[in-house]
């Protein structure tokens, strides 16, 4: 299934991520960020928020004299084989378990994956709880702020694949069943800007979606509110927007 050129580009500032922690990782007794700037390249201002998230994570520490070293999560790095995958699961959960804290709201991670939408993981809590699945997510991507987000990074040949085996199907007044112009609104969808479902999934359910696309499939973050909270959804999804780069950096490490 081909990706749109566009959706295949990684985020900056995760590849910066990674170089810091590859500068880290040679200095077993600390760097200082006067020398990552150096050997990263990186702007001070840029740096510092970089390595503010990287210790969010856990994948930094400072020490005594402001030198920065790995943290436990950086361990994750050096690790191999259902070991290292399952320590980043569960890097990729904490994170998760963090934003669903920060936007207030239940969010999900998914791949579009064989042809299909699949919801990898999700956090949810007693506060925040997460959409009922009256209808089989892989049959609604239509509907669904997740699913348009995954079809606006395929190709027109993939979207029809997609089409050609799941129906746009009504699932409420405000479901676009018309492919046509399902394809008009995928095709005008800026990347930068997430993906709404207002009520088009489930009545009393609002979403937002935003691309997240590591390795060859196409992924996507998103959250979901109930209908009385949807004031909240324009800030909402901008967090998640702003947030997005500390999941992909987990998804990054945790590889294909």
């Amino acid at each position: 299934m081909a990706l749109k050129p566009e959706s295949t580009a990684p985020f900056h500032s995760v590849r910066h991520a990674l170089r810091v922690l590859e500068v880290v990782s040679h200095h077993t007794d600390g760097v200082t960020d006067a020398g990552l700037a150096r050997e990263t390249g990186l702007p001070p201002v840029h740096l510092a928020q970089l390595l503010r998230m990287l210790r969010r994570e856990g994948y930094v520490e400072q020490i005594g004299d402001g030198a920065y070293v790995g943290g436990p999560a950086l361990a994750l790095l050096d690790s191999s084989g259902t070991g290292r995958r399952s320590a980043v699961e569960h890097q990729l959960q904490k994170s998760l378990a963090a934003l669903r804290d920060s936007v207030g709201a239940a969010v999900y991670l998914s791949r579009y994956i064989d042809g299909e939408v699949r919801i990898t993981q999700y956090a949810d809590g007693p506060r925040t709880p997460k959409v009922n699945e009256w209808v089989d997510f892989r049959s609604a991507a239509h509907a669904m702020a997740i699913g348009k987000c995954l079809l606006t990074q395929l190709d027109h040949d993939g979207r029809r694949d997609h089409f050609s085996r799941h129906k746009t199907v009504r699932l409420t007044s405000r479901t676009t069943t018309n492919e046509k112009v399902l394809f008009r609104k995928l095709d005008a969808q800026p990347a930068t800007v997430p993906v709404l479902d207002l009520q088009e999934y489930a009545v009393g359910t609002v979403c937002a979606a935003v691309p997240i696309t590591a390795g060859r499939s196409a992924g996507s973050l998103a959250l979901s509110l109930p209908l009385e909270h949807a004031h909240r959804l324009r800030q909402a999804a901008y967090t998640l927007n702003r947030e997005a780069a500390r999941v992909l950096l987990s998804l990054t490490i945790q590889g294909p």
